[in-house]
């Protein structure tokens, strides 16, 4: 299980927090400079989603992959706060990005993955947890915010 959830880390986050603002090299006007202040959150945003991952393969004995989705419901760790946190954290980590690099594009990928989170997890996620977690998501949703 470890090795899967290494693999849908690169796969998911990595891709999304990672690869695709990387990917934005080319907007670099020439002799652009960074913004140090960007440091700050993709830091904060990695470090919250390597602990939102652990919950995931530690409490939820799953991955963040939908192929090995947690078994259990995740509510420790950031979760007591949030029930989407790694969200949060992947957004944090392109609001980095995005002032680090001081760049239009990454400022509307940012915007985008916002809304695009909020839709998956409205007609995807909630519905699936819904199903798979009965009363406990029930529970859990009704102490609990969506974002923060």
């Amino acid at each position: 299980m470890l090795l899967r959830a290494l693999i849908a880390f690169l796969l998911l986050p990595g891709v999304f927090a990672i690869a695709v603002p990387l990917g934005f090299a080319h907007f670099f006007p020439p002799g652009h400079a960074l913004r140090a202040m960007g440091y700050g959150p993709l830091a904060v945003g990695a470090l919250l989603l390597l602990w939102c991952m652990r919950e995931f393969y530690v409490a939820g004995r799953g991955t963040l992959a939908p192929w090995s989705p947690p078994r259990q419901l995740v509510v420790t760790g950031p979760y007591r706060f949030s029930r989407n946190p790694m969200y949060i954290a992947v957004l944090v980590m392109l609001l980095g990005w995005a002032e680090l690099f001081g760049i239009a594009p990454l400022w509307y990928y940012l915007a985008g993955c916002a809304l695009a989170f909020h839709l998956r997890v409205v007609l995807g996620e909630e519905p699936w947890q819904a199903r798979s977690f009965g009363a406990d998501w029930q529970a859990y949703k009704a102490r609990t915010k969506r974002w923060l």
